[in-house]
């Protein structure tokens, strides 16, 4: 387990290449809360947006996941709790007025990036025009 990493996977490096050639600029790997013990893959403070990139195995897709066969009842607890734990912070960003945005592994990055995009734009005009 050592050799998997928490940051910088190739699905989020993608993803990130994607949304910086679309102008977007963001923060890696940070906290969006400092009470919150998370660290999000990629933030747009301003935007009050965080984005997950969430492996299929780990976070229990509901596509790709599938149970595994060694060891079967510590790996099965052990993704139920990381499915508690996303579910548990999802709910605390939403009630301090952030958007979680989950991207699974297999998703397009390109696809994943165009709707990211448009979700933080569209959270920057609503702030911008909500202040006027």
């Amino acid at each position: 387990m050592q050799s998997n990493r928490s940051r910088d996977t190739k699905p989020e490096l993608l993803l990130r290449r994607a949304l910086h050639a679309r102008g977007l600029r963001y923060r890696v790997c940070t906290n969006p809360l400092p009470d919150l013990r998370m660290k999000a893959d990629i933030v747009f403070r301003p935007a009050r947006v965080a984005v997950e990139v969430r492996g299929c195995f780990w976070h229990g897709c509901p596509e790709h996941h599938r149970k595994p066969t060694a060891n079967s009842e510590y790996w099965t607890a052990k993704i139920g709790r990381n499915m508690a734990r996303d579910r548990k912070n999802e709910e605390l960003l939403r009630s301090a007025g952030w958007l979680l945005i989950t991207v699974w592994e297999h998703e397009d990055p390109i696809a994943a990036a165009t709707h990211v995009a448009e979700l933080v734009r569209r959270r920057r005009s609503v702030d911008t025009n909500g202040a006027c």
